[in-house]
């Protein structure tokens, strides 16, 4: 399987997914553990986050998936949402919660 069958597989497979340097506990940016933090907020728990640290082809092929070049890079549905600016400014209209809520229901 190559790096984009991995990935296509992971984000039609899961709800959400966070793809992120470090993990939800122990994030490796700012920008990673602001994107976890969103989650967090919104109540979210069941959501599958790839560390792109400790998987480089993930890390080298994420990038060219949907032509979006840095981390971390959330997908609800199997749709890129964004990084953690667009994920912080939709959590403060309000939007991120029902599009994570709508998901999780589905």
């Amino acid at each position: 399987m190559t790096p984009l069958d991995r990935i296509r597989e992971q984000v039609t497979q899961n709800k959400i997914v966070l793809y992120m340097k470090g993990t939800p506990q122990f994030p490796q940016c700012g920008f990673s553990a602001r994107a976890a933090q969103v989650l967090q907020a919104c109540g979210v728990q069941d959501f599958l986050a790839v560390n792109v640290l400790m998987d480089p082809e993930i890390f080298e092929n994420l990038k060219h998936y949907a032509n979006w070049p840095t981390f971390p890079q959330l997908y609800v549905n199997g749709e890129l949402i964004g990084g953690s600016d667009i994920m912080i400014e939709m959590y403060q209209k309000g939007e991120i919660q029902k599009l994570l809520q709508d998901a999780l229901a589905a």
